[in-house]
């Protein structure tokens, strides 16, 4: 079943942390089944907290996200994230098909 990650960033908190973190996060890719549904784009606060950027990353499984976000790589990535700015990132599951 399906599986998504979604990254909501609330603000830039260094630039030039972030900027880091945009070039590790995209090598940190490697070959992980990763779909990308949404990034960065045009984005209308419906309810809650405004966002100033959002990213949903598509997985075939929960257990190919966790391989991603667990990763040596992202984990070295994610350390240039937390000090560049502020997120929420949560992971959901899908629904089945039929």
């Amino acid at each position: 079943m399906s599986a998504y990650v979604i990254f909501i960033r609330d603000k830039i908190t260094n630039p030039e942390e972030f900027a880091i973190y945009g070039e590790k996060a995209g090598k940190a890719r490697g070959d992980h089944p990763i779909t990308p549904l949404a990034f960065y784009g045009q984005l209308e606060t419906l309810e809650g907290p405004e966002a100033d950027g959002v990213v949903v990353l598509e997985f075939p499984t929960v257990e190919a996200a966790h391989g991603w976000y667990d990763s040596p790589e992202y984990q070295e990535a994610k350390q240039h994230r937390l000090k560049g700015a502020e997120y929420r990132v949560v992971l959901v599951q899908g629904v089945e098909q039929s």
